[in-house]
């Protein structure tokens, strides 16, 4: 039970971060297609957004912070693969991500994106590593796969609220 649960709850992850990364959580595909925005950028850390004038670094810090369960699951779900083939799987995810969307112009195509979201991926793998010298290993898989199940179903929540919240707008806004 608890390894289909494992495998279930990093199934489900991947696919947040491919809607994530590719579809920026749209509910509506056709809304992510229309925009035909294609950029590529090859210069690691050469454009960070800026807002009010000041460099926001916080979409780096998102693609970290996003790509640091990918790993512990990974790690739960994965034993006997070492470290560098799973940072090498985080990598290739995310430049395939990266790829795709410049293939089908919906995004922004950074180098940044991948050196942060692999990054994210190497502290996930190393806290694992860390926390593992202290917790029992069947311990910690446990509450790492209990806290992903919360933190999917707040996730789940927070979005079905705002798709509430929009389309009660979209019905307001039709009826003006």
């Amino acid at each position: 039970m608890g390894k289909i649960l494992s495998r279930g709850l990093l199934a489900i992850y991947i696919a947040i971060l491919i809607w994530l990364v590719l579809f920026k959580f749209s509910v509506h595909i056709s809304h992510v297609f229309a925009h035909h925005h294609r950029s590529l950028n090859l210069i690691p850390f050469a454009a960070p957004s800026i807002v009010n004038g000041k460099i926001n670094y916080g979409e780096m810090i998102y693609n970290c912070i996003f790509f640091i369960p990918l790993a512990l699951l990974l790690d739960v779900n994965f034993k006997k693969i070492g470290f560098l083939p799973k940072l090498a799987f985080i990598m290739f995810f995310s430049l395939s991500a990266e790829i795709i969307q410049f293939i089908f112009a919906i995004g922004a195509t950074d180098i940044t994106d991948v050196i942060t979201n692999t990054l994210g991926g190497f502290l996930g793998l190393k806290l694992y590593d860390l926390s593992n010298k202290y917790i029992n290993t069947k311990k910690l898989d446990k509450v790492i796969v209990l806290v992903g199940i919360l933190l999917f179903l707040v996730f789940v929540a927070i979005d079905v609220n705002h798709f509430v919240r929009s389309h009660k707008n979209e019905k307001m806004n039709k009826n003006l």
